[in-house]
């Protein structure tokens, strides 16, 4: 089968194509190599990715609607699209909010109108975060709670996503399922994540600015859990007539990013320089995924705590990353 995977150049889309391919999947890989960060990096995992003879790339922005009905149209054989293209990051939402309106709003509606013109379609799953839970204090967060308090303008785009899948559902039977990703951390990260910044900053002997003195908890997930759950996902579609599914996929466990930054320092061999800020209005101060709901579809169960991931993330860090 062949399968349409957007932000093919991206942390989590490199890593699932990876996984597509070595099952013995065709991807075609989409991307417009924005250069939000350094596209070098983009650049090295499409080279990882490019000797495999089922791996095609096209350079294409998703909010380009003739590219992009060009492109599915030329792939009739496509049964299911991973659409993981967006314009990430929390704190550049308040610098640049358009790339975000652009990019994750009319990029997800054009996604959803080119992948209505594949006859073959079986399934799209499609990228949410668990910023849409946005100013909820009860934990874990649950798909059932409400999502109406976003606290950054990403948070909002995301949301609208969801709720714009949910109406093609509706309108077209577009069989969809929606992924809420909670941290996703791991090897070929991208740069702007805290725990990359870290580890470059601590590496230099450079200072680190922890929110609130390192208090901040998160739900860091390690990406070969983010993608056992992807993919299970993917070959679970709904079944026709249902509506769109809608999970968290996480860890269902929170850590202090302190506890982050010890062990950056343990595996790192070398002590943090820590200030303190506030905690920007943008940030939450704690997340974690309730799990029951995609354990019960398809039994995702993570198996990697922040103390086996980061390790691992060292350890490409220093010795497999693209310099």
């Amino acid at each position: 089968m062949a399968i349409i995977v957007t932000g093919a150049a991206g942390f989590i889309g490199y890593h699932v194509c990876c996984a597509l391919l070595a099952r013995g999947d065709t991807v075609i890989g989409v991307d417009s190599l924005t250069d939000y960060y350094d596209v070098r990096l983009k650049q090295a995992r499409l080279a990882q990715l490019a000797p495999h003879d089922g791996f095609r790339f096209q350079h294409v922005d998703i909010a380009d609607k003739t590219a992009m009905f060009a492109l599915f149209d030329g792939e009739p054989e496509t049964t299911q699209v991973v659409h993981l293209a967006a314009q990430a990051g929390v704190h550049h939402s308040l610098v640049d909010p358009y790339a975000y309106v652009t990019s994750n709003v009319m990029g997800h509606v054009t996604v959803l109108e080119a992948a209505r013109r594949l006859s073959r379609l079986e399934h799209l799953v499609y990228a949410s975060s668990s910023s849409v839970y946005g100013g909820n204090t009860k934990l874990p967060f649950a798909e059932s709670d409400p999502v109406d308090t976003p606290v950054s303008l990403y948070a909002a785009t995301k949301r609208a996503d969801e709720l714009i899948s949910h109406a093609y559902g509706h309108l077209h039977g577009l069989p969809q399922t929606g992924l809420r990703f909670f941290t996703v951390y791991g090897p070929w990260g991208r740069p702007d994540m805290a725990y990359f910044r870290f580890a470059e900053a601590i590496s230099q002997g450079q200072p680190i600015t922890l929110y609130d003195n390192g208090t901040l908890k998160r739900d860091f997930t390690y990406i070969d859990d983010i993608v056992t759950g992807l993919l299970a996902c993917l070959d679970r579609a709904p079944a026709a007539g249902e509506a769109p599914k809608l999970f968290n996929i996480g860890n269902n466990r929170m850590e202090p990013v302190s506890e982050l930054v010890r062990l950056l320092e343990q595996h790192l061999g070398r002590p943090a320089v820590l200030r303190s800020e506030p905690r920007p209005m943008v940030d939450v101060p704690e997340t974690c995924a309730d799990l029951t709901a995609i354990e019960q579809h398809v039994g995702y169960r993570p198996t990697t705590p922040l103390s086996v991931g980061i390790p691992r993330f060292v350890d490409w860090f220093i010795n497999g990353r693209p310099r």
